[in-house]
């Protein structure tokens, strides 16, 4: 049996070669703690089959979701100065930007693409929560801006995914004036007729909700979503009391009306496509 082990075996292992193992093969839920096959999440979108828990998707995720058959164009957003404060903190803030980019592929925070949703032209502009944490600064804000003028031009609905921590610190007041531009810019879209639906989500905090956010004609948060202004925390800091229980959640917002549906993920793309069909106004023969 020797030659059997010392010689045919290593030939057969060197003419197959070692199959590597990828890696993330499996997920763990972050709220069951239950292990999910790659592929089966991919299938859910990313929402746990154990328990219902919806993970954080990217903004080309959303798009892909959302848009007929997954097709869509994305549009090329202003461009911004980079560092206008040349802000520094432990880190340059020239720094994080490159960072981010790296990693996500992306320039900013946000993607804007159109297509079609249940037949319905539709813009889509979605937030990338793994950029910055989705903070709004100059660029996010002009993205808005762009997309809302986009949805006017091509006369189609304004659908934008939040998905942020509030506003870009590293931009001091330049991204807070972003908060009165994006006000205006669904202005625009509103003026125009034109159906404007913010889908929460999470999270979705500070200048984001002080501004675009809660202006929709109609507001749909993701189960479980994460929405307010300040967090839990520094709330119960403030006023020294323990808050209710699922205080700033999806649920708890819809019971208090903030938002109007508490839509699954899998249902997202076929009920956007009904309301902006509700929402469309069509002039008469």
């Amino acid at each position: 049996m020797s030659w059997l082990s010392q010689y045919v075996r290593p030939k057969i292992r060197t003419l197959l070669g070692r199959r590597e193992v990828p890696e993330n093969l499996w997920h763990q839920c972050p709220s069951c703690q239950q292990m999910i096959f790659h592929r089966d999440l991919e299938k859910s979108l990313k929402v746990c089959p154990h328990c219902g828990h919806h993970m954080r998707a990217s903004a080309a995720e959303r798009l892909g979701w959302t848009f007929d058959l997954g097709s869509y164009v994305t549009i090329e957003l202003p461009k911004v100065i980079n560092d206008p404060l040349r802000f520094r903190d432990h880190k340059r803030y020239a720094e994080r930007l490159r960072e981010a980019r790296e990693k996500t592929g992306l320039e900013d925070a946000l993607q804007v693409a159109h297509g079609t949703i249940g037949g319905h032209k539709a813009v889509i502009a979605a937030m990338e929560f793994s950029f910055l944490g989705g903070s709004m600064g100059a660029a996010v804000g002009e993205g808005i801006v762009a997309a809302a003028r986009l949805a006017v031009l091509q006369q189609a609905a304004l659908v934008v995914f939040t998905a942020s921590g509030g506003a870009r610190m590293q931009e001091g007041a330049i991204s807070l004036i972003q908060m009165p531009r994006t006000v205006l810019a669904t202005g625009l879209v509103k003026e125009a007729g034109l159906p404007f639906i913010v889908v929460l989500t999470d999270p979705t905090m500070g200048g984001v909700t002080a501004s675009f956010a809660m202006l929709g004609d109609i507001a749909i948060a993701e189960p479980g979503t994460l929405i307010g202004f300040a967090g839990p925390r520094v709330i119960e800091q403030t006023v020294r009391e323990k808050l209710p229980e699922g205080f700033q959640r999806a649920e708890y917002l819809l019971e208090h009306g903030i938002v109007d549906h508490v839509v699954p993920r899998g249902q997202l793309a076929g009920t956007l496509a009904r309301l902006i069909g509700l929402l469309t106004v069509k002039e008469a023969a």
